[in-house]
């Protein structure tokens, strides 16, 4: 339970209110999954494929079996139920059953009674592999995900014309807390899993059939979860833990390491784009035309999702009256992608914002002036048709992003230089850049997809003293959700005390935390459940009521309004429940001798619809600009044949505190009418403008096109 008492300060809808796990994570007394412990308990550990692909030919447990300590070794045959699983298709094996698909891929588990015997055990089980070759090259692919085009208009000339080709490559979500879970078999036969996951009931319907159990039988509880951004809505160790448990009848526990981290869930999509765009002289767009390839790797996860997303998102926050898009997702031999901040939209961001600097230099406007040309606001048409009918402010945005004031010249410290805490320069090949970028994100899930949550609140006197207890499934990632639950049941009961217990399977479902979606949906479903327990108030203050009455508990459901699926050849539909906007100003400062770049500043004005905790809001744009960020300068799997080369933080580089500058934010609030409060999703937003306007930047310092994001210092340099 995370309890949240009264006090002196304003905890309701609208204030920052104090985080209850805030003291325990900054001590270090927080339990994450990689805490768990039970009398009793014993070790998992995971074999993995060294190879991208390759048949299976034998697989030899006995060498494991035979070494002390060693409780149990299984393969694919001992999959008690369904070989397959997977989010949108089932096509991923438990363990590997006659082939690998991707290194990384699991092979065999093994059970102990330390770690490293079972580690040991692991690198005993001899198997046989053909390799073969491996499609790691996403344009040689011939299985594909999904197709989506979205076709409007039939004018494709104009008077100025750009194109470019663009990639983007694959991020990882680099969260801190690596996968983990506990496995403990129950009395019934079933199982009780804690874990760190983003949807709690999605990982019990995909297990339970693996596992050979009903649903009732397979029940999960949220453990601490150290960061998501996507990479938890795929199931990583559930079944393999609790298939572990089940066949010894004793706790299991699974914690991955770094490196294991890294192969054991999806990243983002890399992707390949091809975007020609044309305009009038002055700068009106006349049609787009682009062409978006998705890497989604070895399995299906959520790509047909992301083909959805980067297609009708394909354009920007532009009024374009002629498109012709097509985004494409394909199967290779490279780890799974999925699932990531974002989820589509970064990827087309980045190639259409670069398109817009280019038709501004060639239609002679400014950055800012082609987009305020272009931009969309409240009544216009996206590329599918679908009307925005809430505000979009996007033209003022960006004029009072335009506004903000510039950074002084750079500092005489050389440590505010690019690579200057090395010693590398004296400022004599350090030249500045300002670039600008803008995104739009889809709010929730979409395309016809039944998106809803659930809450139970219960009211009651203890101690003679009103209390109420929110119980939600909705997995708190790190980004406040278990806090904003007490702020709504504060502000519609009136009770200060408040208390929101574990999210597990024992209510019903709340959905993913991801698409930006708890505040909307699990923030509706506590407010009409609140709202239902005011009702049975009978117009009294809480406690007159609680003691008149005894405990009142209710539960609701809650859904936005409903969306529908993308038109399988034109793109059309209404397929989104709600559009976010955010603009990004970048300056660096780039040394282009060396290739080195330091943000000097970013400055961001997003449109939330309304604030329900500033500082909890703060925090998400902060966290998604550094995001955007890292995929811009840094962060970036490197892949040799379908090879892992960087599996590490020593090699995969994410954004420090030494690399993240200060941030100028300016935040919005134009109500959705159609959302809780007139919220509008914020988390994901800042991720997408962040990453072109920074590269924006770097082209200004540089003049260099930088079709390629992460930019690496030797695209750059000058000598």
């Amino acid at each position: 339970m995370m309890t949240e008492t009264a006090s002196a300060t304003r905890q309701d809808v609208g204030a920052s209110a104090r985080r209850p796990d805030a003291t325990l994570k900054v001590t270090g007394e927080f339990a994450y999954a990689s805490d768990l412990w039970l009398d009793g308990m014993v070790w998992g550990v995971t074999l993995r494929s060294p190879h991208p692909s390759a048949w299976i030919r034998s697989i030899d447990v006995g060498p494991a079996l035979a070494m002390p300590g060693v409780l149990a070794v299984l393969t694919h045959e001992d999959v008690p139920g369904e070989k397959h699983y997977g989010l949108e298709l089932k096509d991923q094996p438990v363990l590997a059953i006659d082939q690998v698909r991707y290194q990384g891929e699991p092979v065999a588990l093994v059970a102990a009674e330390h770690p490293e015997t079972a580690r040991r055990a692991a690198a005993a089980i001899v198997v046989d592999y053909e390799p073969r070759e491996a499609v790691t090259d996403p344009r040689a692919a011939t299985s594909f995900v999904r197709r989506q085009p979205v076709v409007v208009g039939d004018t494709f000339e104009a008077d100025v014309v750009v194109t470019g080709e663009y990639e983007v490559g694959m991020q990882d979500q680099a969260f801190l807390g690596p996968e983990s879970g506990l496995a403990v078999p129950a009395e019934d036969g079933g199982v009780d899993l804690y874990i760190a996951t983003q949807w709690l009931h999605v990982d019990r319907d995909q297990l339970a059939p693996c596992l050979g159990l009903p649903r009732e039988k397979v029940r999960l509880t949220l453990s601490g979860v150290g960061g998501a951004f996507g990479a938890r809505e795929d199931l990583s160790m559930q079944v393999h833990a609790c298939m572990l448990a089940l066949r010894l009848n004793r706790p299991v526990k699974i914690v991955y390491g770094r490196e294991e981290s890294f192969f054991g869930h999806v990243h983002r999509h890399p992707a390949r784009m091809r975007y020609e765009h044309g305009a009038t002289r002055d700068g009106r767009l006349v049609y787009v035309k682009a062409d978006i390839l998705l890497d989604g790797g070895a399995y299906c996860s959520s790509s047909p999702a992301v083909v959805g997303n980067a297609a009708s998102l394909g354009v920007g926050p532009y009024e374009v009256p002629n498109v012709r898009v097509v985004a494409t997702g394909v199967y290779t031999n490279n780890p799974p992608c999925g699932a990531m901040r974002g989820f589509g939209a970064v990827q087309a961001c980045y190639a259409y914002e670069s398109q817009m600097d280019r038709l501004a230099e060639a239609c002679g406007l400014s950055p800012v002036e082609i987009r305020v040309r272009n931009a969309v606001s409240q009544g216009s048409a996206l590329i599918t048709g679908q009307v925005i009918d809430s505000p979009a402010p996007l033209a003022g945005m960006l004029r009072e992003l335009e506004a903000m004031p510039l950074p002084g010249p750079a500092a005489a410290d050389l440590r505010a230089l690019p690579g200057g805490v090395s010693q590398t320069t004296h400022g004599e090949s350090v030249r500045r850049g300002v670039g600008y970028g803008v995104g739009i994100k889809n709010i929730c899930f979409s395309e016809g997809f039944d998106d809803y949550s659930t809450a139970r609140v219960r009211a009651e006197l203890i101690g003679g003293e009103p209390h109420v207890t929110v119980h939600t499934a909705a997995a708190e990632v790190g980004q406040g959700l278990v806090t904003l639950q007490a702020q709504i049941a504060r502000t519609e009961l009136g009770v200060r005390d408040v208390t929101v217990a574990t999210a597990d399977t024992a209510v019903g479902s709340a959905g993913s935390s991801s698409a930006s979606r708890q505040s909307y949906v699990t923030g509706g479903a506590v407010k009409a459940a609140c709202e239902a327990v005011r009702a049975r108030f009978d117009g009294l203050p809480a406690r007159e009521a609680l003691e008149r009455f005894g405990p009142i508990e209710e539960t609701r459901e809650y859904r936005h309004r409903p969306t529908y699926p993308l038109h399988p050849e034109t793109g059309q539909g209404d397929s989104h429940t709600q559009l976010a906007l955010c603009v990004h100003r970048a300056v660096v400062d780039v040394d282009v001798e060396l290739g080195l770049v330091k943000v000097v500043e970013l400055a961001a004005v997003q449109d939330v619809g309304r604030i329900l905790n500033p500082q909890a809001l703060e925090g998400q744009i902060h966290g998604g600009s550094a995001q955007g960020l890292g995929l811009a300068l840094m962060e970036e799997i490197r892949l040799r044949d379908g090879q892992v080369l960087n599996p590490s933080f020593t090699d995969y580089l994410i954004p420090t505190i030494l690399d993240m500058p200060p941030m100028l934010t300016t935040i919005l609030e134009n109500p959705d009418p159609a959302a809780p409060y007139g919220l509008r999703g914020a988390g994901e937003p800042p991720t997408l403008s962040s990453t072109p306007a920074i590269a924006a930047a770097v082209r200004a310092a540089t003049g260099r096109e930088l079709t390629r994001v992460p930019i690496r210092p030797e695209d750059i340099a000058l000598v």
